[in-house]
């Protein structure tokens, strides 16, 4: 499993936060129950927020250089040179 982008954790982060306020201060409970399933839920909509920001994607690069319509042609042999021996062809 990869590891988490900077902008997941703060994604993530605020959200636990600002929802376990914003809970917290509609519901007006005040009873053990209610706040740990307050903040049971923030964290669990800090996880879903954070898993769905969007991944930084990698770029492919190409390897053999770019791409041609044409056909390479083959290279022509070079010739080789007098030597003067004669066994040389």
């Amino acid at each position: 499993m990869p590891r988490p982008t900077a902008a997941q954790l703060a994604y993530g982060s605020c959200t636990v936060i600002f929802s376990t306020l914003a809970m917290l201060l509609l519901s007006q409970t005040s009873s053990g129950l209610g706040i740990a399933i307050i903040a049971a839920s923030a964290l669990a909509l800090g996880l879903l927020v954070a898993m769905t920001v969007p991944l930084p994607r990698t770029r492919v690069v190409a390897v053999g250089g770019p791409a041609t319509a044409e056909p390479q042609k083959a290279e022509e042999p070079v010739p080789v040179a007098a030597t003067g021996s004669s066994t040389a062809a």
